[in-house]
């Protein structure tokens, strides 16, 4: 049997072709852009973790979202800022399958802990009384593990199954990053098996947690209009408009990358809606989060006081 050398492969990264003029001001964009995901990621998660006014499920799931953006943005964003001073990158095989996987691991997770999100916000509305025992403190964490494990582990099983391709001639990676459908392209070994397998672990963690999170607002539409007044109806609405709107640009992105055939889009629009959900994306759902929620703002501005009332005494 005939042994597979991808130890010694290299790809080559190609980014934004043509970019001449443009290359600098990108360059210092998608660095900006970076450095404030990591910011405003980071903030929620020191909000979260000492603030008693955000002491909740939901929030306690949005700093494991945030956690998410930046091993999604980490991953990819220092490797492109690369790409774009150079017009390229080299990347061993090694390098590539792992930059995939973690980029693939905290996508899955970000499906799933916008699921556990969604069904928090299910029983706060439709299950109000039933909120508090259900969705205890035993139960988050149950749901937040098994969100992180269970993306690591499809992931990692599909990892393995791409460290055994044969590559032959072709090393040229026309994308910014290493994704799984450009990987396989490259291959010369039979990847139908392959993208079976994918389909299917993937299903899990993509698929069924998008249909699990219309299900749940369909639900939630339907007592938010019954609620008598209009002040009400508001009232309950705010509490997951939020989540909704991460949600709603998270999947537009992934379904428009994804699930639309590669005929229905060009290289440079793959790689312009690959931008926006791996760099955008995980830079706006900080923003989402703190300007329309009141109990960020107060958790924010009490530490603050606190920090200016120390440092004065």
């Amino acid at each position: 049997m005939k042994r597979n050398h991808t130890i010694v492969i290299e790809f080559f990264l190609l980014g934004f072709g043509g970019l001449h003029s443009l290359r600098i001001p990108l360059f210092l964009l998608c660095l900006l852009v970076y450095v404030l995901c990591l910011t405003g990621n980071l903030m929620i998660i020191i909000l979260v973790a000492t603030s008693h006014l955000l002491d909740s499920p939901m929030y306690y799931f949005l700093c494991h979202l945030s956690m998410c953006d930046m091993i999604l943005t980490t991953g990819i964003v220092p490797s492109l800022l690369h790409i774009i001073l150079r017009n390229g990158r080299v990347m061993s095989f090694p390098d590539c399958i792992t930059q995939f996987q973690f980029f693939a691991a905290s996508t899955g997770t970000e499906c799933l802990l916008l699921t556990a999100m969604s069904y928090d916000r299910y029983l706060a509305i439709c299950h109000p009384l039933s909120y508090v025992p259900i969705m205890g403190t035993r139960l988050r964490h149950y749901l937040v593990l098994a969100s992180w494990g269970l993306s690591f582990t499809i992931t990692s099983i599909i990892v393995v199954l791409m460290s055994r391709l044969n590559f032959c001639s072709e090393n040229i990676i026309d994308h910014f990053f290493c994704d799984f459908v450009p990987i396989l392209q490259l291959s010369c070994s039979d990847t139908r098996l392959l993208q079976t397998i994918d389909l299917i672990l993937t299903a899990p963690v993509t698929l069924l947690p998008f249909m699990a999170i219309i299900v749940s607002y369909i639900c939630i539409s339907s007592v938010i209009i019954k609620i008598p007044t209009v002040m009400g109806r508001q009232k309950a609405f705010s509490t997951c408009s939020s989540h909704l709107t991460v949600v709603s640009i998270f999947y537009l992105s992934l379904i428009a990358i994804y699930l639309v055939p590669a005929s229905g889009h060009s290289v440079n629009a793959l790689k312009g809606l690959s931008f926006m959900y791996t760099v955008i994306t995980p830079f706006l759902n900080p923003l989402i989060y703190t300007l329309r929620n009141q109990e960020i703002k107060l958790a924010f501005m009490k530490i603050v006081c606190l920090r200016w009332k120390t440092q004065k005494n």
